[in-house]
């Protein structure tokens, strides 16, 4: 009977190590997860200036931009059991724009815009706990970003405003010209996994993203507001499958 009872636990313990070797991560591993991504702003600008009128930038004014949500999906490839490279892709974002012009006129808030942009991010993820091979792993994540602003349209209330401040008899069709950026992104996040190849992934980053915006009208007249500190919080949440 106790030699039963010794082969039965040394059964469960042996299969209870195969399970944590399956759960863990090793060099060479793949996680492909796909899900939702939120990208936040938490902006903030210098003053709207107009150039072209001499108007100079207006303290009390900003530009805004709103949330938007879109499909996400992060590559991962694992160097070791601990450290790991990460890619972040996505359908690319929608965000509408609008100027706060609340220290030229008060009270004054106008729809300038609608641009879309792409967020590609390499980060280098580390997993402190892989060793353990639990369920449960968390991360971070340090690594380098690149926004590519396109489609930028501008509003119809800009265009009316520009045709009063620059004396026109209605609206000035305008353009908007949106620079990319190269910034840092920082993320914190955690894996927990269904069985040996599914998991459930959930992670919040913050990138560094800074665009100067240029409006021209056909007028030749310009509004400018420099240094538009974008400085999104991305939220995610995915369902991932890992390949070894």
């Amino acid at each position: 009977m106790t030699c039963i009872k010794a082969l039965s636990m040394a059964t469960a313990i042996a299969a209870s190590l195969t399970a944590n070797q399956a759960l863990a991560h090793q060099a060479g591993d793949i996680f492909v997860r796909a899900g939702l991504a939120t990208v936040a702003p938490d902006e903030s600008s210098d003053g709207v200036a107009i150039p072209a009128l001499d108007i100079a930038p207006i303290a009390g004014t900003e530009a805004q931009v709103d949330d938007n949500t879109q499909p996400g999906l992060t590559i991962t490839y694992m160097l070791s059991n601990k450290l790991g490279i990460e890619l972040l892709a996505s359908t690319p974002f929608t965000h509408d724009i609008s100027a706060n012009l609340n220290g030229y006129s008060p009270g004054l808030k106008v729809d300038a815009a609608e641009a879309k942009h792409l967020p590609p991010t390499l980060s280098a993820v580390y997993y402190p706990f892989a060793d353990s091979g639990s369920a449960f792993q968390p991360y971070a994540g340090l690594g380098l970003n690149y926004t590519i602003f396109f489609e930028e349209d501008v509003d119809s209330d800009l265009e009316a405003l520009t045709g009063t401040l620059a004396g026109a008899s209605g609206p000035v069709p305008m353009k908007l010209k949106l620079d990319n950026s190269l910034g840092l992104a920082l993320q914190l996040g955690a894996d927990y996994s269904l069985d040996k190849n599914w998991h459930l992934n959930a992670s919040v980053r913050w990138i560094d993203i800074n665009t100067d915006a240029t409006f021209n009208s056909a007028l030749g007249k310009t509004i400018t507001v420099d240094d538009v500190e974008i400085d999104p919080w991305v939220y995610q949440v995915n369902i991932g499958y890992k390949f070894r």
